[in-house]
């Protein structure tokens, strides 16, 4: 029997194991959970083992979804978690937001979790949530709630969920692929255009009346689009998964996957730079100066500084990457730190060096 090595499976396929998670709906009084005290000369554990997602909110304080712990959160203080013991829906959180109440919603793969600062109020399809695999959240200009899942995607008007169907364009699927439904991301362009990311379908823009779909006809690097920006220049990019992974022939599981930017005209793919062509791509930010950074599988991360590709790839603990750099989630926070969330911890750019960030730091 093959044996699968700690950390190496792919996010993905941890998200569909993890979509198997139970949790019943209602309300709470949470206290967060601080991280407890560890015995002198005791090593000091990760955040979790995989770091989905990073998120800052209008108070300064550093969200953390992880996929076995919840949310951890740090105020600049103190690290401390919430979980379903504080009536979060479910512990494996990969998409955080906060509406124009100041509300935090937590998309977990078992539901819906908002949290107004003291109660936890949860979604299950059981309150029309379309699927309960959430994969995505974003509140556009207006407040609408829109909400991507493993099903499609669902909108939300602060009292009901509609379902928001998306047509399919004509594309060429493997045999084994099953993944089109899963709306991977969701983003408002400033012309107000949504942009609805998808695992097989591309990427399609919905202009408030019809739909404009792109995909690898167009020049899209994958079908399977796992992570989009719109930078200051009004490019939009796109990072793509490899789909020929999930084939169950581990010798045919190449294929198409990588970094793609679209101007508004025509595509462009980064075939000569390292790391970001046939590769798998989750993460692109945008920092405060105007550079992209890429999350490269396999490699680090890229800074782009509309000329030059830059590559950080020197970390204090590679032991815990697996392909050698999994970075899930990018965040420049209000102070300009970089921070990484990853398949084997969080981590954080200082001094060129991509450094793990335990329960004990360090935070500065």
């Amino acid at each position: 029997m093959h044996k699968i090595k700690k950390n190496t499976l792919p996010i993905y396929l941890l998200l569909i194991l993890l979509a198997t998670i139970t949790a019943c709906t209602g309300q709470t009084n949470p206290k967060p959970q601080p991280v407890p005290n560890l015995l002198p000369g005791t090593p000091a554990p990760q955040i979790d083992e995989y770091v989905v997602t990073v998120f800052q909110d209008n108070a300064g304080n550093l969200w953390f979804g992880t996929l076995a712990k919840g949310a951890a959160r740090y105020d600049g203080d103190t690290l401390r978690y919430v979980s379903t013991a504080e009536g979060l829906v479910a512990n494996a959180v990969v998409r955080i937001a906060q509406d124009q109440a100041g509300n935090l919603w937590f998309g977990t793969q078992a539901g819906l979790s908002r949290f107004d600062g003291t109660n936890f109020t949860n979604y299950t399809t059981r309150d029309g949530l379309c699927d309960d695999r959430v994969s995505a959240i974003l509140f556009d200009k207006t407040g609408t709630l829109w909400v991507g899942t493993w099903g499609g995607v669902c909108r939300f008007d602060g009292t009901r969920f509609s379902d928001f169907p998306l047509p399919t364009p004509p594309v060429d699927l493997l045999p084994y692929q099953n993944t089109m439904d899963w709306v991977t991301e969701i983003l408002e362009d400033r012309q107000g255009n949504i942009w609805f990311c998808r695992d097989g379908y591309g990427a399609c823009k919905y202009d408030g009346k019809t739909f404009t779909h792109y995909t690898r006809k167009d020049g899209l690097v994958s079908n399977n689009v796992q992570a989009i920006l719109e930078d200051r220049n009004g490019n939009i990019w796109f990072g793509s998964r490899i789909a020929e992974r999930d084939h169950s022939d581990p010798t045919k599981r190449k294929g198409a996957g990588g970094l793609s930017r679209f101007d508004g005209r025509a595509f462009r793919q980064f075939p000569d730079v390292d790391g970001l062509h046939h590769t798998e791509i989750y993460a692109i930010a945008e920092d405060r100066a105007g550079n992209i950074w890429i999350g490269a599988s396999g490699l680090g991360a890229y800074r782009f500084d509309g000329q030059n590709f830059t590559l950080f790839s020197e970390t204090d603990r590679s032991d815990l990457m697996p392909y050698n750099y999994g970075i899930q989630s990018i965040l420049e926070d209000s102070r300009g730190r970089l921070w990484f969330g990853c398949s084997g911890g969080l981590f954080r750019l200082r001094d060129a060096v991509i450094l793990n960030i335990t329960v004990d730091g360090p935070w500065e």
